[in-house]
């Protein structure tokens, strides 16, 4: 409870200004976990792999409409679908295997960013709380010192270490900022790469199916000239 009651004193102190710089970056910091938690452990489930299966059945059926119908509902809440749309979609104006991997990448390559985003700035705000933690209490010394070059000999002991106690605050709460910050950074990054993963290995099990399926377009044409020359 004292602990509490000093961190408490440390924002009125002359001081102050880097508890309430600590406070905002804690506030943010705990404003990004929050959304971060719902977007990746409530919204999200790693379930890709299982969904591409569903889509896959259709692909080796040569049923691409129904493919693409069923990529476009499911892109409404899972990333897979987005991405399958468009490789489904390239396959089905006969592009060839580069033009559905180009098109696919260039979708995952943003489902995946959205996944991370934000994320790497709570390693940040851990790294800034504990900086400004350490500048506040520095700077506390300083005028701690500084107070007691002109008071009472009888009065130094007293001043020095009630400047020193506040000066500390800055410290500990930078600390107690940092830590549960960094801790989640942890966790929610080792998550976005379970869903990344998932994510990739889905979208790639569909390219092998549209890739094994799906002539490219030079083949095709080839094809399909020699047919018209035989019909001549």
């Amino acid at each position: 409870m004292e602990f509490l009651l000093s961190l408490g004193r440390g924002f009125t102190s002359a001081d102050a200004i880097w508890m309430w710089l600590i406070l905002a970056a804690q506030i943010v910091s705990v404003a990004i976990i929050a959304e971060r938690a719902i977007a990746l452990f409530m919204n999200r489930k790693a379930n890709q792999k299982d969904l591409s299966k569903v889509l896959a059945q259709d692909i080796k059926a040569g049923n691409l409409e129904m493919a693409l119908r069923r990529s476009m509902a499911m892109g409404a809440k899972e990333p897979l679908g987005v991405v399958a749309s468009a490789g489904i979609q390239a396959a089905m104006d006969m592009g060839g295997k580069e033009e559905i991997q180009l098109k696919m990448d260039e979708v995952l390559l943003e489902e995946n960013t959205r996944v991370e985003k934000r994320i790497g700035f709570l390693a940040m705000f851990a790294n800034v709380a504990t900086l400004m933690g350490l500048l506040g209490t520095i700077t506390g010394l300083i005028h701690s010192f500084a107070g007691i070059a002109n008071a009472n000999p009888a009065e130094k002991a007293t001043i020095l270490s009630q400047g020193i106690s506040l000066a500390m605050n800055t410290t500990a709460y930078g600390l107690i900022v940092a830590v549960p910050a960094l801790i989640m950074y942890a966790v929610l990054q080792n998550r976005a790469t379970r869903l990344t993963d998932d994510l990739n290995k889905a979208a790639l099990n569909l390219f092998i199916q549209l890739g094994f399926h799906y002539e490219p377009v030079p083949t095709k044409k080839d094809a399909s000239n020699s047919n018209m020359k035989l019909g001549r």
